[in-house]
């Protein structure tokens, strides 16, 4: 964890309540405290009390893109901040993807519900520049909720989105479509409790990682506010996660 100070760059909205974000590093070292796609930052906002996590979505040198979906008085403050708005933020939180070739195996699918598909692009680029070959189920309410599937299609790699609506791709949910793929046994997944139970319950998968949301107060472990219970005990969602791997994870 490191603690630095980012300058609110850009932001292009997205849908109607998600953004995309670019914040710029004062130097390199910044940016070096993300190690792993999956992991998240913890910013500090003008008169609040509470800092906001949210999830790297890709990150270079000097700059970090996320992905930030209005939920809340916080949020719709963040992303209409004054461009230049420097912002106090804790950066290289929580435990990342392990995408390792021997973890994943041949064909492993990210599979991403809402802002939970965030995380999984910069997870994509890190896989492909290791010589793997990751596909994508990407989940959506509807045509004009989903967001990043271009840039996922400009990354080369077979994308599938699903709608509850039907407007876009499979209709129905991300197992849904995850059903429809001929070999899909191990799964690398981010989104809502109810999607990664959905996901975490198909016959189907031999193992896989599951990033969960969640509420946080510290973002590093203190607070204990967080905690899920697991087959190894108590864990902490921002500490010990936000990654689980299926085999520990108890509903």
């Amino acid at each position: 964890m490191k603690q630095c100070t980012f300058i609110w760059r850009s932001r292009r909205q997205l849908t109607p309540d998600t953004w995309e974000l670019v914040l710029m590093a004062l130097n390199s070292q910044d940016t070096a405290a993300v190690t792993a796609p999956g992991q998240f930052v913890n910013l500090a906002l003008p008169g609040k009390f509470l800092r906001r996590p949210i999830s790297v979505c890709d990150w270079g040198k000097y700059h970090l893109t996320l992905l930030v979906k209005e939920a809340g008085e916080g949020t719709k403050e963040l992303v209409r901040l004054p461009p230049e708005t420097e912002l106090d933020v804790l950066a290289g939180l929580g435990n990342g993807f392990d995408f390792a070739p021997e973890t994943v195996g041949p064909a492993p699918v990210l599979v991403g519900g809402g802002i939970g598909v965030a995380p999984l692009y910069g997870l994509a680029k890190r896989m492909l520049e290791n010589g793997q070959s990751p596909r994508a189920v990407l989940g959506f309410r509807s045509r004009a909720d989903s967001f990043y599937l271009e840039e996922f299609a400009a990354l080369g790699i077979p994308v599938l989105p699903a709608s509850e609506d039907g407007s876009l791709g499979v209709k129905g949910f991300v197992t849904d479509a995850l059903n429809t793929l001929p070999d899909c046994s191990y799964v690398l997944a981010c989104g809502p409790t109810a999607m990664l139970k959905a996901v975490h319950a198909l016959p189907r998968l031999t193992g896989g990682q599951f990033s969960f949301e969640a509420r946080m107060a510290c973002g590093f472990g203190a607070c204990v506010g967080c905690t899920i219970e697991t087959k190894n005990g108590l864990r902490r969602v921002c500490k010990d996660g936000p990654v689980f791997r299926k085999e520990e994870i108890l509903w």
